[in-house]
């Protein structure tokens, strides 16, 4: 019994010694911001699925981007009004030259832009999924 004490003592004692675990890794930076043109989403593609695999609402805060990893919480701000929304990536495009991003009906409408049809806009990542600056993608909705 009394070796199995002194054992037991010394197993908790070289834990104790052990070294500690490796620093987490820096975060990574989000993407770069992005300039050009945004468009938004005609009424054909209600409840159509989105890359994400949610049926696309055009009253939710989505946006599609061609390379932005889907999940990312962005926010796209008209250059001409300053008008700025939050959105969250659940769908690829647009496939149009020189645009960056299509949002909702909703969004379009948040940033000025719904009568002309597009805007220049600037697209910031605010959080991208994996590099660390996670927020929750609902934060958008």
């Amino acid at each position: 019994m009394r070796g199995l004490t002194m054992l037991c003592g010394l197993a908790v004692g070289l834990a104790a010694c052990s070294a500690p675990p490796p620093p987490a890794p820096p975060p990574q930076a989000a993407a770069p911001a992005e300039r050009g043109e945004a468009s938004y989403y005609g009424p054909g593609f209600e409840g159509r699925k989105t890359a994400s695999g949610e049926r696309f609402d055009p009253s939710s805060d989505s946006a599609a981007h061609r390379t932005l990893p889907l999940g990312t919480v962005a926010e796209v701000t008209n250059l001409r009004t300053g008008q700025s929304h939050r959105v969250v990536i659940r769908d690829r495009g647009p496939y149009v030259r020189g645009r960056v991003v299509d949002v909702t009906p909703k969004v379009a409408d948040r940033l000025g832009m719904k009568r002309s049809g597009t805007a220049p806009v600037e697209v910031r990542p605010v959080s991208v999924p994996g590099s660390g600056t996670e927020e929750t993608a609902t934060a958008a909705r």
